[in-house]
């Protein structure tokens, strides 16, 4: 929060500072909605997403997190397996010879940084609408624009909710794999088990930070993931948490559920079950 909002907080009553920050945020909200509603490109992605819905109902799926925890998982039980991919993943598809079902981000410098990548994906990606800024024509002169398998969310940091309907608005809540979870909820997915997901970082400092790599990375599951040089953004496990339970009370209320497999994994939100026993 910067200086000013943090003045204003302090003489204001928290009933008052509450309603005031929600009309704010729906002023935002508000403004954002027309261009991500009517724009092309997310015209074509609401249509896309509306045939996704409820696609897989009475299914299962992993959501594969890209903690270091996947070094000591065995990714290979997945080949057959309806699975989300998120940031990087793609790092891990020639080595397991298959790739996940479908990719996510909508981390605006993941998304920057890794657009070439991204857009050789032969799978549904689905990325924030934020980022639409990302496409362009880049110095070497290649065309960095939509393709068939991109799908824009229209995301935002603001405005806590669990989204059951993936063609509005959906809270980030600070980590993708929140996304990933509406977006599985939407499909209609019965079961989602989360593996990956360390929910714990070596690298420490204020969250949402943006810092640049010096060397290898520790926290996730290649050094090369935000390798030297790479810019990314310090996480804020206490917001991830709160989208977590937003996602358990969803899911329970619906009578599906949301396991977690992640070997060793921190995150005590959802049940906890071992990832060989599922198979």
């Amino acid at each position: 929060m910067n200086a000013p909002r943090k003045k204003i907080k302090r003489f204001l009553p928290e009933p008052v500072w509450n309603v005031a920050r929600s009309a704010y945020h729906g002023v935002i909200h508000a403004t954002q909605w027309p261009e991500a509603t009517f724009h092309p490109w997310r015209r074509d992605s609401i249509k896309r997403l509306a045939e996704l819905k409820d696609s897989h109902a009475r299914q299962r799926c992993f959501i594969i997190g890209n903690g270091p925890s996947l070094k000591h998982t065995d990714l290979t039980k997945l080949r057959h397996e309806y699975s989300f991919g998120m940031n990087r993943i793609y790092l891990l598809f020639n080595k397991l010879g298959f790739t996940t079902s479908y990719y996510v981000s909508v981390n605006s410098l993941v998304i920057e940084q890794c657009l070439a990548d991204i857009l050789c994906l032969p799978i549904p990606c689905f990325l924030s609408w934020r980022s639409r800024d990302a496409f362009h024509e880049n110095e070497a002169g290649m065309a960095l624009y939509p393709n068939d398998n991109t799908i824009f969310l229209h995301t935002t940091y603001t405005g806590p909710k669990f989204a059951v309907d993936a063609r509005g608005r959906l809270w980030e809540s600070a980590t993708v794999t929140y996304v990933a979870l509406q977006l599985a909820y939407f499909m209609g997915f019965e079961t989602v088990i989360l593996i990956g997901v360390d929910h714990s970082f070596t690298t420490q400092g204020k969250p949402n930070t943006t810092i640049i790599s010096k060397g290898d990375d520790p926290d996730h599951f290649s050094g090369n993931y935000f390798g030297k040089g790479f810019r990314w953004q310090l996480p804020d496990l206490e917001m991830s948490e709160r989208g977590y339970r937003m996602a358990h009370e969803a899911y329970s209320k619906a009578g599906r559920q949301v396991l977690d497999a992640t070997v060793g994994g921190k995150l005590e939100v959802f049940p906890k079950v071992e990832y060989e026993s599922l198979f």
